[in-house]
C-alpha cells in the first residue's frame, strides 16, 4: 500500500491528535504517503484533503480536540455518498484509511471497505462504549476532567450544606458516571445499567443526615438525564438544598492524559501495520492491556459488560 489517509469522525476526544501523529509517522516509516482527510466523511466526499508529513504532526500529541476537525455526515449513510467517497479516494490514489471515531464511524468504515477502500477503525470516544475494546481514546481524560470539576463543586456543596447533582457525559453508557462517582465519593451514582428508585436516593441522603453528614454529591449519567428535576425532587423529599450541574462538553476538551496518549499511539501504529499488509475492515482495540483487532461487523455485534462489582463497592463505601 503506497498511500493512506487518516480521518477523525463523530464527537472529538482527547488523544485523537496522538492517533493522527502515530498513523502519520508509522506510515511514513513504512514508505507510505500519508494524507489527512478533514472533517470526517464530509471531507472524504468533498475532497478536503491535505498532505501530512513528519513536521505537520509535530507538537500535536499534547493537544485536545482534533487538528483534522470532525463532523457527522448523513450523506455517507447512502450509496450515493459512499460512491462519492470512493471516487475521491481513487482520484487521489488513497488505498486505505484509518478512521478514528465511534461505532457510527466504524459502520461507515465497513461500508467503504466493502467497496474496495480498505479501512481500519480506532476507537476514539470519551464514552468508552465500544464493546470490542476495554478502553477507548479520550475516556481517561474525560474522567479526570469530570473528577476535577466535581471536586470543585464539592467545595460549594460543603460550604452551603447542599446536595450537588452532577450530570456527566457518556451518551447511553454509565462508565464515566461510575468511575467519577467512585473517585469523588459520590453518595449515589445513577446509571441505566443499575436499577434504582428515587426513594433509594432519598434514603441514602436521609441516612447520611442521621450520621452527621451535611453535603452530598449525586452523579447522574447522561443516559438518565433529567438532573434538574432530580435536584428538585431531592430537595422536596429530604429538605436538603439541592442544585443541578450539567458538566457538558468541557469533558471533551483538554490535554490528553498519559494513558490516552499512549493508547492512541499504540492503536495508530497497529492500524498502519494492518494496512501495510493490505488488511482492512478491522477495528483496533485493547483487551487485557494488549492491542487486538477484530472484523468490524464482529466488533459492532459484541457486548460490553458494566462493572457491577465496582458499583457495589461504591454503594457500600460511599455514603
Amino acid at each position: 500500500m503506497k498511500k493512506i489517509g487518516v480521518l477523525t469522525s463523530g464527537g472529538d476526544a482527547p488523544g485523537m491528535n496522538a492517533a493522527i501523529r502515530a498513523v502519520t509517522r508509522a506510515g511514513i516509516a513504512k514508505g507510505m504517503e500519508v494524507v489527512g482527510i478533514r472533517r470526517g466523511y464530509n471531507g472524504l466526499i468533498n475532497g478536503d484533503i491535505i498532505p501530512l508529513d513528519i513536521r505537520s504532526v509535530s507538537d500535536i500529541i499534547q493537544r485536545g480536540g482534533t487538528v483534522l476537525y470532525t463532523a457527522r455526515c448523513a450523506e455517507f449513510r447512502y450509496e450515493e455518498g459512499l460512491q462519492k467517497a470512493k471516487q475521491t479516494c481513487l482520484e487521489n490514489g488513497i488505498e486505505g484509511i484509518v478512521v478514528v471515531g465511534g461505532d457510527g464511524s466504524f459502520r461507515g468504515a465497513a461500508d467503504l471497505s466493502a467497496r474496495g477502500i480498505l479501512c481500519v477503525g480506532i476507537p476514539g470516544t470519551i464514552d468508552n462504549d465500544i464493546s470490542m475494546s476495554e478502553y477507548t481514546i479520550g475516556y481517561d481524560t474525560a474522567m479526570n476532567t469530570a473528577m476535577q470539576l466535581v471536586d470543585k463543586l464539592r467545595d460549594t456543596a460543603h460550604s452551603h450544606d447542599r446536595c450537588s447533582v452532577v450530570e456527566v457525559m457518556g451518551r447511553n453508557a454509565g462508565y464515566i458516571a461510575l468511575n467519577t462517582g467512585v473517585a469523588c465519593g459520590a453518595t449515589y451514582i445513577i446509571t441505566k445499567e443499575e436499577p434504582f428508585t428515587m426513594n433509594d436516593v432519598y434514603n441514602k441522603i436521609i441516612n447520611g443526615l442521621k450520621n452527621g453528614k451535611h453535603h452530598f454529591i449525586i452523579v447522574v449519567a447522561e443516559g438518565i438525564g433529567n438532573s434538574e428535576q432530580i435536584a428538585k425532587d431531592i430537595e422536596r423529599e429530604t429538605g436538603v438544598e439541592s442544585r443541578a450541574t450539567i458538566l457538558g462538553h468541557v469533558q471533551r476538551g483538554g490535554s490528553p492524559t498519559v494513558r490516552d496518549r499512549v493508547a492512541a499511539s499504540q492503536m495508530g501504529y497497529h492500524a498502519v501495520e494492518l494496512l501495510s499488509r493490505n488488511t482492512g475492515n478491522r477495528v483496533v482495540g485493547l483487551q487485557g492491556n494488549q492491542i487486538v483487532d477484530y472484523d468490524i461487523q464482529e466488533a459492532l455485534n459484541m457486548h460490553k459488560e458494566f462493572d457491577h462489582e465496582l458499583y457495589r463497592v461504591a454503594s457500600e463505601i460511599n455514603f
